[in-house]
């Protein structure tokens, strides 16, 4: 082989190997963007969601991305949305990238964020979306799980938590912490039944402001059993908690984010790159693999451990009646488990 012909072979190989990389590159965004978020070197990333989860989520972006700070703010859902309000009112919005649990409480703001839809827009499933400007960065759902050193007759359903057996072994995270609780408890009225509610509050349980101080009495003992964000007890078991998790055989419920980047972002660029890199394959893969979320994409690239998707069946609420019913059957839900604010 003479050197002119090895030269020729040896660059349309290298041409061939870069092609994929240029390919998964383009998936986060052009060079051009890429660059830009660069420059800027930093966001401000405002979530509703737990802090040890995002920061996991932060990590994995930074070994991609290392030129680019997240200045992460984390707030209970009410309180972030309270946040974004005040400092937009005051022109004093800092945020490049607010993440909320509730979408009934993120549409009505849809005014304050820009235009924005990930390279790969076309492949997220519509019945995610409630505006054009705000994208399912993550997708969580319910599970239950119980102490394996405190139960040796586990619930199999959601059903069997409303067992007299289960009385005063139960956990509940009270239903105006947020809007993926209301997401549960609707699930709960409309396919467990318009007694279920009460069966329930029947077994005492103790009642929790979230799932993160929900997750810890469980994995203590002080509570046996209850409803849990996949997501946020899965990062026990996999610390090596004695707690065993499982999808609920009469549906699992399903909640959405809301995620968009305001007008006002001062680094538009790196909101944007950390997006696409968060709504990408890659990203929304780690995010089921490793921190035990679903995912809205409509071809999902992982399912978390235990998740079947031929038995699972997934419940999402009806947006219409997520937003209307809200106020009233809260209500409701306060009187039958005697919770006051």
């Amino acid at each position: 082989m003479d050197r002119r012909t090895f030269t020729t072979l040896a660059l349309a190989s290298a041409a061939t190997l870069a092609l994929p990389l240029r390919a998964r590159a383009d998936e986060f965004g052009s060079p051009e963007l890429i660059a830009a978020a660069k420059a800027e070197g930093k966001l401000v990333f405002y979530t509703a969601n737990y802090a040890e989860i995002e920061q996991q989520v932060i990590k994995l972006f930074n070994k991609r991305f290392p030129e680019i700070r997240v200045e992460m703010v984390r707030a209970p859902g009410g309180q972030l949305i309270t946040r974004v309000k005040t400092e937009a009112a005051a022109g004093k919005l800092i945020a490049d990238i607010v993440d909320h649990s509730d979408r009934a409480l993120m549409q009505p703001l849809e005014d304050l964020f820009q235009d924005y839809a990930p390279p790969n827009a076309a492949d997220y499933s519509k019945d995610a979306l409630v505006s054009a400007k705000l994208w399912p960065r993550a997708t969580i759902a319910w599970s239950i799980a119980y102490n394996t050193e405190l139960v040796k007759d586990p619930p199999k359903s959601w059903i069997d938590l409303t067992k007299a057996q289960y009385d005063k072994l139960t956990g509940q995270v009270f239903a105006q912490s947020g809007g993926t609780t209301w997401t549960r408890i609707m699930f709960e009225r409309q396919v467990l039944g318009e007694d279920y509610w009460a069966k329930q509050a029947a077994t005492h349980p103790v009642l929790y402001p979230s799932g993160a101080p929900m997750a810890d009495s469980l994995v203590r003992g002080e509570i046996a059993m209850g409803p849990l964000l996949y997501n946020v007890i899965y990062q026990k078991k996999k610390d090596g908690a004695p707690v065993e998790i499982f999808f609920p055989p009469e549906g699992v419920p399903v909640n959405p984010y809301a995620t968009g980047i305001p007008k006002t972002a001062s680094h538009p660029n790196a909101a944007k790159l950390f997006l696409n890199w968060c709504l990408s394959k890659e990203g929304q893969t780690f995010m089921v693999k490793e921190l035990g979320n679903l995912t809205s994409l409509k071809e999902p690239p992982a399912f978390p451990e235990g998740f079947d998707p031929k038995v699972v069946k997934l419940w999402y609420p009806n947006f219409d009646q997520y937003v209307k019913l809200h106020a009233a059957w809260v209500a409701d839900w306060d009187k039958t488990f005697g919770y006051r604010q």
